[in-house]
């Protein structure tokens, strides 16, 4: 077995596991019981989604995926901070 055979079968086990990782999280984004549950299971995902492109990128070797795996986890820390104001305050803006 070399190195890079090995190295990508544990990319793909990884891969797999944050998939698995995701499930759970959309479950308890569906079902709730309250919104707070929602968008934390939401922030989850958009962490879970950000390493599997991680991982994808890594598994393929090219770069897109790391920038798009950015752009997710900018607008997944700009919405759940709104998110998270608009449950506290019912108010985005003040």
């Amino acid at each position: 077995m070399t190195p890079q055979s090995f190295m990508a079968g544990v990319i793909a086990g990884a891969m797999l596991l944050v998939g698995l990782a995701m499930l759970p999280a959309l479950y308890r984004l569906l079902r709730g019981p309250t919104v707070p549950d929602r968008i934390l299971a939401l922030d989850t995902l958009f962490v879970t989604a950000i390493a599997e492109l991680m991982l994808l990128g890594m598994h393929l070797g090219t770069a897109v995926y790391f920038e798009a795996a950015l752009v997710i986890a900018m607008l997944g820390f700009v919405g759940t901070v709104v998110l998270s104001k608009y449950v506290m305050r019912r108010d985005i803006v003040e």
